[in-house]
């Protein structure tokens, strides 16, 4: 398994050392590494809208009254996974897990027409199997140099003086601080001169079922010369994404892959966009997948010593949603 992929990652270096361009995608695990050279990307299937490059065709019209219902499951089913997951943080193996779920949903909306109607930074639809449309930048390299930019903490955005609550809430604080924490010291595995650059800042989502606020923060650092043109390298040493994870990343990694009891597969691994210079890549979250005939959305959350089991279910159920409006 890891020499095939290892294959693909100096696939990736390769091609972007002699300053090709292409798109890849990466599983969570890293099992899966697909590469698309820009004349491949058109037969893939692919249907891809990020902010530095699109290859969307036509303008859709939408002319359907939007149906759309999830089933999430049980309390109880949830807490199964999330008393794993404190058990371990109360015995010190982690400080912060993202627990994750997945959850069946039904809708009049094929997945192309969410990719082409939903609103966000990264949308990628990838033949009838998933749609995902992210908020979530994961790093860019500009000129040699590299940023990311952790989303933790969201909340609804009706909520009288939301911005203030969320900055100030101790557990999605705590959170952030260890996201933030965390990114800076995998940055400095692949850049030198690593710096918090923009600490808490808060972003507006604006949404079919309802409006957010997400806060997120900017971290830069200018990459080390061995690592400089090495897309494949890079990623590499920095998958899985810390915020999607958690931290300490090697314990945690094996705490979430006992509590969820599903596999994630593509959702939350990594797409980016390489122009032949600069890069551009999202975390894929906001993910809904086809599974035989059914439909699945999968979300969660991070979860510290300090998260209560409503909290965390309900934040689990806000975030399945579509950003249509």
């Amino acid at each position: 398994m890891f020499s095939v992929n290892h294959q693909k990652f100096m696939e990736m270096d390769e091609l972007s050392l002699q300053k090709v361009p292409y798109f890849f995608v990466i599983d969570f695990l890293s099992e899966n590494v697909e590469i698309y050279q820009e004349e491949e990307i058109e037969k893939s299937g692919l249907l891809i809208d990020f902010q530095t490059f699109s290859n969307t065709k036509k303008e859709h019209k939408l002319n359907k009254k939007i149906e759309w219902k999830a089933f999430p499951e049980t309390k109880e089913s949830f807490k199964t996974g999330f008393d794993k997951v404190q058990k371990n943080i109360r015995l010190g193996n982690s400080y912060l897990v993202n627990y994750t779920r997945k959850t069946e949903i039904e809708t009049n909306l094929s997945l192309e027409e969410i990719f082409y109607h939903s609103e966000a930074k990264y949308k990628v639809f990838y033949k009838d199997f998933f749609v995902f449309f992210s908020p979530e930048t994961f790093v860019k390299i500009i000129d040699g140099k590299i940023l990311t930019y952790p989303m933790k903490g969201t909340i609804d955005a009706s909520i009288k003086n939301a911005a203030e609550i969320l900055k100030s809430d101790p557990k999605e604080k705590a959170e952030h601080y260890t996201v933030v924490d965390l990114l800076r010291n995998d940055l400095s595995m692949v850049a030198d001169d690593v710096y918090v650059d923009q600490f808490q800042h808060i972003d507006f989502l604006k949404t079919w079922q309802k409006d957010l606020y997400a806060m997120s923060s900017e971290i830069s650092g200018k990459l080390k010369p061995e690592f400089d043109g090495k897309i494949g390298s890079i990623m590499q040493k920095l998958l899985p994404a810390g915020s999607i994870l958690g931290a300490p990343k090697p314990k945690t990694l094996e705490i979430i892959l006992e509590a969820e009891g599903y596999d994630r597969g593509y959702y939350t691994g990594v797409c980016g966009w390489f122009d032949g210079k600069n890069l551009d890549s999202c975390v894929m979250i906001r993910f809904i997948e086809r599974e035989h005939d059914k439909l699945y959305f999968k979300s969660g959350g991070g979860i510290t010593h300090m998260s209560k089991l409503e909290d965390e279910y309900q934040e689990m159920k806000n975030k399945i949603y579509v950003p249509i409006h």
